[in-house]
């Protein structure tokens, strides 16, 4: 094998439709999205593909050598995505096309609502790839796994253990506010960072580097509907692309930061903080109050241009989370979501008055204000 062949990791996701509430993707969807990346395949655009769900939004994993943000890759995409939001409306499923927030492609899927987390790779004699998906969250729930696995020698043992990991990690984090980015590095600028991507509703961990080199390591969508759309459609959901092992964070360091719950920005109506609860695929439907948000983490392995794959031709993928090591993760969760619901609708369980602003809050406010008096005296 060439060790400089380029290839291109694609991860984009979009809620096409549900059944039965914001709950999960029926088969008959997923079906559509098999049928169009196999097709895809055939032609020769793609040379490996998985197609999943996680609650209500459907997850395209394709694997080509086309490079990142190409019109043909996102063009297959969105044209999966209107068939599949087609078929929803046709069965009148719940939110059908709810991500599709622009009526025409522009040759590039990103700002028209679907998330893409994409990234180009020089394969290694072996490229383990971690690809994560969450439902019912936002952009910046991956901001603490991210500084754990890349800046946190307690979590990764790499940093302090392997010399190809010594120098430490940049880190691109997006302000989703401004539409701006930074770069920081870690660990001398670790201090910075925290102080930025503490601020989970605006600011993203996009992008992770390995500073002596610039080998990439980590992409991450960035996109927030609500400032698209100019009022709260449904929440990010954000996709995430991870790679490991061989002066990167092992496998097993890039999944213990989810060894435990924490709290994210989302769950009902997008409104909430709610734990994350890492699943397996089968138990990637959200239920209880629309969540908890939902977690999957999927292991593969790129070996010439795809996914590796058995002599039939089928992805090898592996479910990281189909594991007992994560159930006191999943009982943690169980626990916070419990806790956060008996404080109903007051803060800290309901989101900021900020992020509040894209729902029917400032209606409320607009309809009260000549009610509202100056305090005499």
């Amino acid at each position: 094998m060439c060790m400089s062949r380029k290839t291109t990791i694609s991860l984009i996701k979009c809620d096409i439709g549900s059944l039965a509430g914001h709950h999960v993707v029926p088969k008959l969807l997923l079906d559509i999205g098999e049928k169009n990346l196999r097709m895809a395949k055939e032609k020769g655009l793609i040379n490996s593909y998985y197609v999943f769900n996680v609650g209500d939004d459907m997850e395209l994993l394709m694997v080509h050598e086309k490079g990142e943000s190409n019109p043909q890759i996102h063009q297959l995409a969105w044209d999966t995505f209107q068939a599949a939001a087609q078929k929803a409306m046709q069965l009148k499923l719940y939110g059908a096309g709810q991500d599709l927030l622009k009526n025409a492609f522009s040759g590039n899927i990103r700002g028209l609502g679907p998330g893409v987390a994409e990234m180009e790779i020089e394969e290694r004699a072996s490229d383990p790839i971690i690809v994560f998906a969450a439902d019912k969250t936002s952009a910046g729930s991956f901001n603490l796994p991210l500084f754990r696995i890349f800046a946190d020698p307690m979590n990764t043992a790499g940093l302090v253990i392997d010399p190809n990991m010594a120098g430490g990690f940049n880190f691109e984090v997006t302000d989703t506010q401004e539409g701006k980015s930074i770069v920081l590095k870690c660990p001398e600028e670790m201090y910075e960072l925290i102080a930025l991507i503490g601020t989970v509703e605006r600011y993203v961990i996009s992008r992770v580097w390995r500073a002596r080199d610039n080998l990439i390591c980590a992409a991450g969508s960035a996109t927030r509907l609500s400032l698209i759309a100019g009022k709260y459609v449904g929440k990010d959901d954000p996709v995430m692309i991870v790679r490991a092992q061989h002066g990167l964070p092992a496998v097993g360091e890039i999944l213990a930061p989810f060894m435990h719950s924490y709290l994210v920005a989302g769950w009902m109506r997008g409104s909430h903080w709610g734990p994350l609860m890492p699943v397996g695929i089968k138990d990637a439907r959200c239920t209880l109050f629309d969540g908890p948000p939902r977690l999957v983490a999927l292991g593969l392995q790129i070996a010439d241009g795809a996914i590796a794959s058995d002599d039939e031709g089928k992805p090898l993928i592996a479910d990281m989370f189909a594991d007992p090591a994560f159930d006191m993760a999943r009982q943690e969760a169980l626990q916070y979501a419990s806790m956060m619901r008996r404080m109903g609708e007051f803060e800290p369980a309901r989101l900021s008055v900020e992020s509040m602003e894209y729902t029917t809050l400032p209606m409320i406010l607009e309809k009260l204000k000549d009610r509202f008096k100056p305090i005499q005296g």
